[in-house]
């Protein structure tokens, strides 16, 4: 076997060499040998086969969590499960989202089965869930929206492309919101509910068992919906101003737990504070700067009863819960 220059040939003896190397566990100069090229050309091919995306090679790094943290955070709140990842920093983003992701992933793929209808919001964290996912085997879900769409700059992590991302990955069957997430009044906004096709999926969004979450937060610097430039920092302000911290699929909430009803929510689609309280299995997913006050606010709105966050954030949370209730003493 020697190297050929026709491209469909030479990405064929790449494969080859890759399979020999990385699958039968055959070392360099053996196949070296049986191929007749050099033990260093192997070496070449091998970084070749990398190169072109012939070779994926993926570390699957296992969850380091700090246990004692959840289970404060566990029994304060009263949750179901909490996973706290170990952080030490919050230098690099991607990595904090994917471990994010992978954590919130092992808590959603038990829950899996049949039948059972699964809904998801919108944001970063959800993304770097859904992107978690692997499953070997199809599960006829039902996937929801549970949020109206934010449009094209979002894609990644907007719902409408969630959804459809989740469906594919687990076999199951999607449900879309074909409407936007904000309308200029809520007299519009009342008109998309109205239409048949979205009003079939808010319906569905009522019947959901799983529900799949972030915790957004209203500090301008952190806020998704603000650096994503669906919502204008005057707007953004209006909601900080009436004591709004965070929001869970759009319904804002204060540092309290209590939920802020004014026009902002009546010109949203989405599903509401009620319905959320509704569903058996409400997994949140969020982390990093500037989500401790969101946090705590969306614990106390009762809505989260599974939670996947990072050690620096829980730990601050729990600073402050404890500051909090020395100065009330």
């Amino acid at each position: 076997m020697t190297e050929n220059s026709n491209p469909l040939d030479r990405a064929s003896l790449l494969a080859n060499v890759a399979e020999m190397y990385y699958i039968e566990g055959k070392d360099q100069s053996v196949i070296a040998d049986e191929i007749g090229v050099s033990r260093s050309m192997v070496s070449r091919m091998l970084t070749d086969a990398r190169n072109r995306g012939i070779v994926e090679i993926r570390i699957h790094r296992p969850i380091q969590t700090e246990r004692t943290l959840g289970e404060q955070l566990k029994n304060l709140f009263n949750l179901q499960s909490v996973l706290v990842i170990s952080r030490r920093t919050y230098d690099d983003h991607q990595r904090l989202l994917a471990d994010l992701g992978r954590a919130g992933a092992s808590l959603l793929l038990p829950l899996l089965e049949p039948k059972k209808i699964v809904g998801l919001a919108w944001g970063t964290s959800i993304s770097a869930t859904v992107d978690a996912i692997e499953i070997s085997y199809s599960v006829p879900v039902k996937v929801v929206q549970l949020i109206g769409a934010f449009g094209a700059r979002t894609q990644e992590y907007d719902g409408h492309a969630l959804v459809q991302r989740f469906a594919e990955k687990v076999g199951g069957e999607a449900y879309f919101i074909n409407a936007p997430y904000l309308c200029q009044t809520p007299e519009i906004a009342k008109a998309f509910i109205d239409t048949p096709g979205i009003r079939e999926t808010i319906e569905l969004g009522k019947q959901v068992d799983i529900a799949l979450l972030g915790i957004g937060t209203t500090e301008l610097q952190y806020s998704s919906y603000y650096l994503s430039g669906y919502v204008q920092v005057e707007e953004l302000q209006r909601l900080h101003d009436a004591g709004a911290v965070g929001d869970i699929a759009g319904n804002h909430f204060d540092i309290n737990g209590v939920f802020v009803k004014d026009d902002f929510l009546q010109r949203q689609i989405t599903i509401q504070s009620e319905d959320l309280l509704r569903i058996p299995y409400r997994i949140c997913v969020a982390g990093g700067p500037g989500k401790v006050n969101a946090i705590i606010g969306a614990l106390r709105t009762g809505v989260v009863n599974m939670l996947v966050t990072d050690s620096i954030t829980a730990s601050n949370i729990l600073s402050t819960l404890n500051q909090t209730n020395l100065k009330e003493v």
